[in-house]
């Protein structure tokens, strides 16, 4: 039954599925039309506010970016990339690859979600290229879609936007909800319970999808990663190559950033995104070659962080049109309208699941439902951390079927989101499954 559903899911998405930016531009006239017909904004308004906050989430945008990029400079240094080929060559079979990458995804995603879905996606490259060369048949597309999927544990990780923000000092709800320690939330019993029954789950659930052996597509031989060799052809021979490769460069910027991220935690200074961003940036330095050689890394990254610098202008130009027209508010409003103090962590799960098509960016969903949310739960006596972690575990849900954040692993991967977004229904379910479990249960 489950293949058969699979199947099913593969071949829809194969036929109907779009590219990302397709998708981005669809949602972004369904919601000026919706705004339009449901609020009292016409036209003219309608698109001013998209196009007032077209570039609202820059510094976000950047922060979001550095994740990917810097993320994608640590997988592809030397001894992350051997380490990966290590991993490689241990796998046995093709369901072991499948749920092999998923968990590792997973494990990844309490860390950092940049690293979650950068590191799979070079491993399935890497992967692939093993169990070809060993005779053991796997399909690229689902190698490639468990990497992606087992990620969505790092909503619940230390990267995770929303418990990160109502745990920064002067968050914009901080007078109504002080700060939100993150023990409330990301590391409370019932949300590690959650992530703990995703990573026995989702590596299970993708390693029973795989397809039947005349349907298996391999990687293509086009794809196949090449060993980096150096011929002694790029020897420095002048003071100024010889500072561009000298390693001790980049280790004393290393050492520098690592002093200051020590005095940073040390002084009391929480998590937030810069900082995630200046731990990765440490150990890519750390453990790049030489100036030149981080300077490389960098611009290999630069291929899988190219399509988010549209991509999510676009998504802040449909947050602004559901904040400022107030067919947010209308949305959330019609669900916290049903709720009860025992029922608003559902129906705030339910609707955060539903915009997060339109807003897949966890920190941006929040200004729009948040503010809802907060108010609902102060009303009725709600658990205000419960209500923070619904709208992140609705984030999460849909996350699946979103495209967004697929965009880096099928750049790495050189897939279509047509390819794997068939495997993310099924992985969809499953999840909405485990949070209403741990929202109704926990």
């Amino acid at each position: 039954m489950l293949k058969i559903a699979t199947r099913f899911f593969v071949r829809l998405a194969d036929r109907w599925m779009p590219d990302p930016l397709v998708v981005a531009i669809f949602l972004t006239f369904i919601c000026v039309a919706a705004a339009i017909l449901f609020t009292d904004f016409g036209l003219a308004r309608s698109v001013d506010a998209w196009g007032t906050s077209f570039w609202s989430l820059l510094a976000f945008t950047m922060q979001m970016v550095l994740i990917l990029g810097l993320g994608h400079v640590v997988a592809h240094t030397k001894p992350v990339y051997r380490s990966l080929v290590y991993i490689a060559d241990l796998v046995k079979s093709a369901p072991m690859a499948y749920g092999g990458i998923a968990f590792i995804a997973g494990f990844g995603g309490l860390f950092s979600w940049g690293v979650a879905l950068i590191v799979p996606a070079v491993l399935s490259r890497i992967i692939a290229a093993s169990c070809q060369r060993r005779g053991i048949k796997v399909h690229f597309p689902l190698l490639v879609a468990s990497g992606w999927l087992g990620a969505s544990t790092s909503m619940q990780g230390l990267s995770a936007s929303i418990p990160l923000t109502i745990n920064t000092p002067g968050h914009f709800l901080e007078s109504q909800i002080g700060l939100i320690g993150l023990s409330a939330t990301i590391f409370s019993i019932w949300s590690l319970s959650i992530v703990f029954t995703k990573l026995c789950m989702i590596p299970l659930v993708v390693s029973k999808l795989g397809p039947d052996a005349k349907d298996v597509r391999e990687m293509p031989p086009l794809l196949i990663p090449a060993e980096e060799v150096d011929d002694g052809s790029n020897v420095p021979t002048t003071p100024s190559e010889r500072i561009e490769n000298a390693r001790i460069v980049t280790i004393a910027l290393a050492a520098l950033g690592g002093f200051y991220t020590v005095m940073h935690f040390g002084e009391g200074g929480g998590l937030n995104l810069n900082m995630i961003n200046m731990i990765f940036l440490v150990f890519g330095l750390a453990l790049a070659d030489s100036p030149k050689h981080y300077l490389k890394l960098l611009g290999n990254a630069g291929r899988v962080i190219a399509p988010f610098l549209i991509q999510y202008p676009l998504y802040a130009g449909i947050m602004g049109v559901i904040a400022v027209s107030g067919l947010g508010e209308i949305f959330v409003n019609g669900f916290v309208s049903i709720s009860t103090a025992e029922s608003l962590p559902i129906w705030t799960f339910f609707s955060a699941g539903f915009l997060n098509l339109f807003i897949p960016s966890a920190g941006g969903q929040w200004a729009v439902q948040g503010p809802i949310a907060v108010e609902a739960a102060l009303q009725l006596g709600t658990d205000i951390p419960r209500v923070a972690m619904a709208v992140t575990l609705g984030e999460s849900w849909t996350n699946a079927i979103q495209p967004l954040y697929a965009i880096p692993v099928l750049t790495v991967a050189g897939l279509h989101i047509r390819e794997v977004v068939g495997y993310g229904v099924i992985i969809c379910a499953l999840n909405g499954s485990i949070y209403l479990t741990g929202l109704l249960f926990f």
